[in-house]
């Protein structure tokens, strides 16, 4: 079993109560919060601006007992916590050469690695932090000594602990033009901790969220925000101790505003998934601003891996329950739009598909005709053609004939039985033999058919194979393999339900949507092998090639971030755990890996398809890959896990 983290950093957001000017008391409950979030396994704790003194102390920051005092709890804080293995990152004002700034102290096992003064001071309305603080670019050295050590100084720091590295900001610096955090993240840091003291306001706290959320996508970064709460002052405002943790623009962890009691936000930033990005990213620079950084190194020791906080969401294709309609109905737009301009730029004016009752085809026919209303085109203008062969069963044949007749496109029916029989007459194959060839036979019949119609009718033969298929090679090379535009090579299979959906609820008439639903109902088959005894479905494809859940749960970390398999299956244990086991996941995980690898030579000769989300497998842009390249090392890395 692994014991290291799989690039998951787990950090924590601290919201202390506080008494105004009482360090002691402020020391006390941090500590004590510190002691808490290390027993939690967390690596790194955040504290809000000022947390040693309380940030509303107003002038008595001109007092030398109120920073002497300071410095004395900042000296327990060191003492206190010197045998955890955690960093804890407090804020305090420090005086240098007689001048005073707001700083981040960042601490581990009893040593100051660095003081990070604030860059931004407001000066305005509720705000006077001019009066007592210098800028950090009035900072007179690169040392200062603090605590009996001599400690780095400055707003040009980086923190290097091996696996990752962080930078800190502290509250008005966020909220500038160009904050501090984007060279930091340029320069390296991969999670960015802000000390903050915001007030409440109407409105406020909705525009902070986006504000980190975006500060976080835009820096590719994690990043952990840590604002003061109950106990500062509410003279003339209110403090809400307000906790936000980011990853990449998504907001995964956040305290409850206005509590009374402290709050420890934990949560696990994924340092993996950052650098994948930032490597795909080639927009994002470092070079240029490294010059401006000093790299501190600290000799952190990585701490035995423990259980995640973070939520790994089983289905990452599928947009959030209040998303649903709009992403899907983007989705669609973005088919039908791609598929009007590839007919407009042919002068193409009709369409032929294969419909055989399942998603896919149906997603597909659905797509030509919204496509039809985008041209002005008559539904007509798209041909269905229904090919019954030795598994077609009743269910999937009534719903095919049906759909096409009530969508008011041109139906067709040509039976494969004939065909494929006078070709294994051909080839001297025994049809009672349901092997590859016996399976194959049909898929290519009717691709040729398709093809032929579409000579016939001047149209275009559109594809219906999905994302999911293509990743696993789950198509007869030059058979379904092959069409003159494939529609829906960017949705993976565990969306295509949810698109048919989508189209039934939102874009058809009753008699449609009957039909609609029926077809989500029925089992995913290539309808291949004959029917049982009953007249059912005999070959179902997720008892062969395994359930899609666990494929496009492998497809998105594989493509999308380039995980290694052993940290893909220890993620889908955590989001699978309550619907397979993890012998199921391993076994799934390697047939993923062996075929992904082994149908490369299918991709490199796909049709053109449009992108509609993050991750597609044209050979042409977004996945380039040899059809020869080993997946032995793949392989071997599932063992680790």
């Amino acid at each position: 079993m692994k014991t290291d983290n799989y690039g998951f950093i787990k950090v924590a957001a601290a919201i202390p109560n506080v008494k105004v000017a009482d360090c002691q008391f402020n020391a006390s409950h941090i500590e004590d919060l510190i002691n808490e979030a290390d027993s939690n396994g967390v690596q790194i704790v955040c504290f809000p601006e000022l947390s040693v003194t309380g940030y509303t102390c107003g002038d008595l920051f001109n007092s030398t007992l109120l920073i002497s005092q300071a410095e004395e709890a900042l000296s327990d804080i060191l003492s206190s916590t010197a045998n955890l293995n955690i960093i804890s990152i407090v804020g305090l004002p420090v005086q240098v050469m007689g001048k005073l700034f707001n700083c981040a102290a960042i601490l581990y096992k009893g040593t100051l690695a660095a003081l990070c003064p604030k860059s931004h001071l407001p000066n305005h309305n509720e705000f006077y932090e001019r009066r007592w603080f210098s800028p950090a670019d009035e900072a007179p050295c690169a040392h200062t000594a603090l605590c009996g050590q001599t400690v780095p100084f400055g707003k040009d720091i980086i923190i290097c602990c091996g696996q990752f590295s962080f930078s800190t900001e502290i509250c008005e610096d966020l909220w500038v033009t160009i904050p501090p955090s984007c060279e930091a993240a340029m320069a390296g840091a991969q999670i960015v901790f802000n000390l903050s003291a915001s007030n409440e306001l109407i409105g406020k706290d909705a525009y902070l969220r986006q504000l980190v959320s975006q500060q976080s996508a835009r820096c590719i970064a994690g990043y952990v925000y840590a604002s003061a709460g109950f106990g500062e002052s509410s003279t003339d405002l209110v403090y809400a101790g307000k906790g936000f943790i980011a990853e990449n623009g998504t907001i995964i962890g956040h305290s409850e505003r206005f509590s009374l009691k402290e709050q420890l936000i934990i949560n696990d930033i994924d340092v993996n998934r950052i650098a994948a990005e930032r490597r795909k990213t080639s927009t994002f620079g470092c070079g240029c601003v490294c010059d401006r950084f000093r790299y501190v190194t600290l000799d952190y020791e990585m701490p035995r891996f423990n259980e995640l906080h973070r939520y790994i969401d089983p289905y990452p294709f599928i947009p959030k329950e209040d998303d649903m309609r709009s992403v899907c109905g983007e989705i669609f737009n973005i088919q039908a739009g791609a598929l009007a301009t590839r007919l407009h730029h042919t002068g193409v004016k009709s369409m032929v598909v294969g419909i055989s009752g399942g998603l896919d085809s149906t997603l597909a026919l659905l797509v030509c005709v919204k496509t039809c209303a985008l041209l002005g085109l008559p539904k007509s203008a798209v041909t269905g053609i229904t090919m019954p062969g030795y598994g077609t069963t009743d269910r999937t044949y009534n719903n095919a004939v049906e759909m096409i007749k009530r969508l008011g496109c041109t139906f067709r029916e040509i039976s494969i039985r004939e065909a494929c029989d006078q070709h294994f007459r051909d080839i001297c194959h025994n049809p009672d033999i349901h092997d590859v060839t016996y399976e194959n036979t049909q898929a290519r019949e009717r691709t040729q058919i398709l093809m032929d119609v579409a000579n016939q009718t001047g149209g275009m033969v559109i594809g219906t194979g999905d994302l999911s298929e293509l990743a696993l090679g789950w198509a007869t090379y030059n058979g379904d393999h092959m069409s003159m535009y494939g529609v829906n090579a960017s949705i993976p299979k565990t969306l295509v339900r949810y698109m048919v959906r989508y189209v039934a609820e939102n874009e058809v008439d009753s008699s449609v949507r009957e039909i609609l639903l029926d077809v989500i109902d029925t089992p995913v088959s290539p309808e291949l092998l004959p029917a049982d005894a009953d007249g059912n479905i005999s070959q179902k494809t997720e008892d062969l090639v395994g359930p899609y859940d666990l494929h496009d749960f492998f497809l998105f970390y594989t493509l999308r971030y380039g995980f290694a398999p052993s940290k893909i299956k220890y993620m889908a244990e955590i989001a699978f755990k309550d619907i397979f086991d993890k012998e199921t996941i391993d076994k799934w995980l390697k047939t993923f890996i062996r075929r992904f690898f082994s149908q490369q030579f299918k991709r490199n000769c796909m049709p053109d398809a449009p992108k509609v989300g993050s991750v597609c497998l044209s050979p042409r842009g977004d996945w380039r890959m040899p059809s020869d390249a080993s997946s032995r090392a793949w392989m071997e890395d599932t063992e680790m896990a």
